[in-house]
């Protein structure tokens, strides 16, 4: 880390267009943590099924899967603003009618997972592309400065949102859905009103080649590739979040203020950790800290699954967030400075299919396995198979474990 480097650079969040993106991230995402909170607690409370809890995770997952080739060219070809806008509009009408079948008495099972397969479908094209606008918003030498940042507004939502979707959902869903419809209109007033610095939009004829060109230009460079598979297959093992409701209830014994608090332990250290790469950015032997915090990561997640204490399980969440949240700042940075800004909407689509689904894949693997062996044992297998990944990926992509700054290749 270097304190120079941080002194030598201004402040990115000086730049009025970066910070409202930075304060709509933050809405957005927020809602987003308080729409899976209630989301998961009133499906775990109408079925009282970890399998059903998997399903939540899947219906989100499909989406974003199957639209990734499309909300990539997308990204590329039309105002970028303009689609996260639409985006965040459409979400906040489908927690508006989550509030009327709520209030109507009509919301089911089938019901909370289409509300969240059109929550995934507008997360698909939103949080790529408002990744591909952010470098048109700052200067080349700020991305790494502005990777951070916008991690740590993902970590501080991370936070706001569970607690508050927790809280929240002790006095009804309702009032947890009709918040986020606020929050998420306040976001997209946001986005409409920044100015970019450049924009670069992609001439190039819409054929098969260019489909798919995201996809080639991330097989081509490994560096990318080893890092955003490697936090792929870590996060789809290790990730326990859709057994957190399972935890909290019939483990740890709290309710659903117990879930906001074991759902923002994670973002708590996550923030901090992020903080502290905003002032201090990563500058070398980042090969060898990536491993480090994924093995951090399994450790973590094993320590979760064990504890039976609220706090023991807190501090490890604690840790396990800290430790992601490097992996996260490090792969945001290699692909915004080595990807070109008319094509960085298909790569971030590319990327958020890796990495950002497989959150939703990881419940989905989580809740399953749950179902067959139980929430702790497949939490203790998730863990160690993260350690086992980080291994296997040292020998794989030995480009990555020798990594040393962000201009190697």
């Amino acid at each position: 880390m270097s304190r120079a480097l941080s002194q030598s650079n201004p402040s990115v969040m000086r730049q009025p267009s970066f910070a409202k993106a930075w304060a709509a991230r933050i809405l957005s995402t927020t809602s987003f943590q308080m729409l899976s909170v209630a989301i998961g607690w009133q499906m775990y409370a109408l079925t009282n099924d970890a399998f059903s809890l998997g399903l939540v995770g899947l219906a989100q997952f499909v989406p974003m899967m199957l639209l990734t080739l499309i909300v990539g060219q997308v990204a590329d070809r039309f105002d970028r603003r303009n689609i996260v806008v639409l985006c965040m509009i459409f979400e906040g009408i489908v927690a508006v009618l989550l509030v009327y079948g709520n209030h109507a008495g009509w919301i089911g099972r089938e019901q909370i997972l289409l509300a969240a397969a059109l929550i995934g479908a507008c997360r698909a094209f939103e949080g790529p592309t408002l990744t591909a606008l952010i470098p048109e918003l700052v200067s080349k030498e700020m991305l790494p400065q502005a990777s951070a940042w916008s991690a740590s507004a993902g970590q501080t939502a991370q936070i706001l949102g569970p607690s508050l979707g927790g809280l929240l959902y002790s006095i009804g869903p309702a009032f947890v859905y009709s918040t986020s419809a606020v929050a998420l209109l306040s976001a997209a007033v946001l986005i409409f009103m920044i100015r970019k610095e450049r924009s670069a939009r992609s001439l190039e004829p819409l054929t098969v080649r260019s489909i798919f060109s995201g996809l080639v230009f991330v097989f081509r460079h490994k560096v990318i590739l080893g890092t955003i598979s490697l936090d792929l297959f870590a996060v789809l093992l290790g990730g326990a979040t859709a057994l957190l409701p399972i935890f909290a209830q019939d483990i740890l014994h709290t309710g659903p203020w117990g879930l906001g608090l074991l759902r923002s332990a994670p973002a708590v250290g996550a923030l901090l950790m992020s903080l502290v790469l905003a002032h201090y950015p990563l500058t070398r032997a980042l090969g060898p800290i990536l491993f480090g915090a994924l093995g951090v990561f399994g450790l973590a997640t094993i320590v979760f699954a064990l504890s039976t204490s609220l706090y023991v399980s807190l501090a490890a969440l604690f840790f396990l967030g800290a430790s992601d949240v490097i992996s996260v700042v490090i792969r945001s940075t290699l692909v915004q400075l080595n990807t070109p800004n008319e094509m960085r909407g298909r790569v971030s689509a590319v990327n958020s299919l890796f990495v950002g689904t497989s959150n939703q894949l990881g419940e989905f693997e989580s809740g399953t396995l749950a179902g067959f062996i139980g929430a702790v044992n497949a939490t203790v297998v998730g863990g160690v198979g993260t350690i086992v990944i980080a291994g296997m990926w040292m020998y794989l992509f030995p480009q990555l474990r020798r990594l040393r700054t962000f201009a190697d290749k």
